[in-house]
């Protein structure tokens, strides 16, 4: 199985086009967490190629972009050019790069998965100012509804790394150590995208579990991904649903 740092390299491009964004109602949270602080500091860490990256820019938000892969901080950076508030880091969860005491939040958006440990931990308690909060945010497929339910069965069957790799297998008491006791907020948000078949095989190859095209394996999923699309999909398009999912609070010691 790929190194977590790099397992995303080959996926920049679909990542980048068929990512889901984030719903404006979470922006509204957590800018007015923001609002609070006196020119608020953010860390986006595992920020990836920027999509949430660029939703906290254009609230006008200092922003430091965390990011080990080095293909995904190159797309973000272009990506983030026009952005002055913007500054690019290669660092990672358990080592930042950033001072002591030097932003206000921390934001992980499709990320923590990858460093819910205690080193990550230590790190965010280090460079957040008195006050700090962190926020980890995953758009959450919903299982419950029936394409997804055939979709999430068929991941299982066809994909050897899903179960290894899923962030859905990480549920709120895996998060919730990582927090004050009792302080954290747990906020649901719904979000959806409108895919034809092209998209939904790009949304696909994005996800990291993804075997590689050209396999076997490959093509065994994509012919079954056919099936379900034309079983479910109405006009051409199919609705992919998720439950956008805010963790927010206070860092444990």
């Amino acid at each position: 199985m790929k190194d977590s740092r790099n397992r995303f390299s080959d996926r920049v491009s679909n990542y980048i086009r068929f990512r889901p964004g984030y719903p404006d109602a979470l922006l509204s949270v957590l800018l007015s967490e923001a609002e609070s602080r006196d020119a608020p500091v953010i860390a986006d860490v595992g920020s990836g190629t920027g999509i949430f990256t660029r939703l906290l820019l254009q609230q006008g938000l200092r922003v430091y972009g965390i990011e080990p892969n080095l293909s995904m901080r190159q797309a973000a950076e272009a990506y983030l050019a026009d952005y002055s508030n913007f500054v690019s880091i290669d660092g990672d969860a358990e080592y930042t790069g950033l001072a002591d005491a030097s932003v206000d939040l921390v934001t992980a958006a499709q990320a923590f998965h990858w460093f819910n440990n205690d080193a990550s931990k230590a790190e965010f308690n280090r460079i957040l100012r008195p006050g700090g909060r962190l926020a980890l945010i995953w758009n959450k497929r919903r299982v419950e509804q029936p394409f997804q339910q055939a979709y999430d069965a068929t991941l299982r069957e066809l994909a050897p790394e899903y179960d290894k790799v899923n962030h859905m297998n990480l549920g709120a008491d895996d998060i919730a150590g990582f927090f004050k006791p009792g302080q954290m907020q747990l906020a649901h948000f719904n979000n959806r995208q409108q895919l034809d078949f092209d998209g939904l095989t790009g949304r696909l190859k994005s996800s990291s579990y993804c075997p590689v095209e050209g396999s076997p394996e490959y093509a065994r999923l994509i012919e079954e991904l056919s099936r379900l699309f034309n079983q479910h999909a109405v006009d051409g398009q199919l609705a992919f649903e998720y439950d956008t999912q805010l963790y927010l609070g206070p860092i444990a010691s």
